[in-house]
């Protein structure tokens, strides 16, 4: 259950250096290349002769070479030619829209005809000189609506997080929710905490104190289909917290591009983007490690939760009070993936 008309991350550049790239995504067998004059193309990774996947092959002026038997496929899904047989018939295949921004490859695995470019969110730390990145990838066998939710609740950081990014004041701030339009938001606040470790290394890349009390937040922003963007950052406390100058803090966003690859399996887009000293590659590294370690965490409590749903699936959950930024995501999912699913009123043509 995923909607198939939106943008999701499908792979980074770096991925498609030279050679073809296979990937899931929705359910839906892609393989990713770069066609003439380097534009990202989509098609499906299945060649028409015997059914080999595309993605073994190579690509060849543009064009993508099956590893078989060497049929050549154009990025418009037909078949250019094939050493000694004769084309002309053979089935076209399915193709997807592709289009390379923000430092990634976004795929729309729906309706072609609707794959507008502009429905991509616009995001200003990854065309902003002033900001820097770091990220990776992570293959995690779980529906993609538990890291919704996971994510969506970051009390689990107490726990799960002990060691980086927990600490006991996150259980006792309560979160708020709130909804608007598609996009569901849930902030919590802290002041006048003790910084974790993860944030005592990041107040000192800022050249701050990092052995003193600080305001601490966490904004969750999901949006459609599966896209969580989280505003975290402390302040010296006493300046403000959230809206303290920036002498006084170190605040980032935490980027989650979540992609389903099946009901139970995701391609995991994690990073974090900064605007505090971003000309030190050092810095961009020691949080870009961080950051993985953290993430990292999350996989065997997310496989191992995905196991027991499975198991007993007749088994109800409880849903608490810092469930709600999980459970209106989800309603915004089950609301999108329903309208996908109406019929559409056929065209009628009318004669003059």
């Amino acid at each position: 259950m995923y909607p198939k008309n939106a943008w999701y991350v499908a792979c980074t550049p770096d991925e498609l250096q030279g050679k073809p790239l296979g990937r899931q995504i929705c359910g839906e067998h892609m393989v990713f290349y770069r066609a003439h004059e380097g534009r990202v193309t989509a098609v499906e990774d299945f060649c028409p002769h015997r059914g080999a996947p595309l993605s073994l092959g190579y690509v060849e002026n543009g064009n993508l070479v099956c590893g078989y038997h060497g049929l050549v496929m154009g990025c418009d899904g037909k078949t250019v030619e094939m050493p000694g047989q004769r084309v002309r018939g053979f089935p076209c295949n399915k193709t997807f829209a592709a289009v390379e921004r923000y430092g990634f490859i976004w795929v729309w695995p729906g309706d072609q005809a609707l794959a507008d470019p502009a429905l991509i969110h616009h995001l200003e730390w990854a065309d902003n000189d002033q900001w820097a990145y770091g990220g990776g990838l992570f293959h995690i066998q779980c529906d993609y609506r538990l890291m919704i939710d996971n994510l969506m609740d970051l009390t689990h950081e107490t726990y799960v997080h002990a060691s980086s990014i927990g600490q006991k004041e996150i259980d006792e701030a309560p979160p708020q929710t709130t909804v608007d339009g598609d996009q569901v938001v849930t902030a919590r606040h802290m002041h006048n905490v003790m910084p974790p470790p993860f944030w005592r290394m990041a107040l000192r890349g800022n050249q701050l104190a990092d052995d003193v009390p600080v305001d601490r937040w966490q904004i969750c922003r999901f949006s459609p289909p599966s896209h969580v963007l989280i505003e975290v950052g402390v302040a010296h406390a006493g300046h403000g917290g959230y809206d303290a100058p920036a002498q006084y803090k170190a605040s980032s966003i935490v980027v989650d591009f979540i992609t389903p690859e099946s009901d139970t399996s995701i391609w995991y887009f994690w990073g974090m983007a900064r605007n505090f000293n971003p000309q030190d590659p050092a810095l961009t590294e020691s949080i870009r490690e961080g950051q993985g370690k953290i993430f990292s965490e999350d996989l065997e409590m997310l496989e191992r939760q995905q196991q027991n749903l499975l198991a007993q699936p007749q088994r109800n959950l409880l849903k608490l009070n810092i469930d709600a930024g999980g459970v209106q995501s989800r309603r915004v999912l089950e609301r999108l993936i329903a309208q996908e699913r109406e019929p559409r009123e056929p065209l009628i043509a009318t004669s003059r």
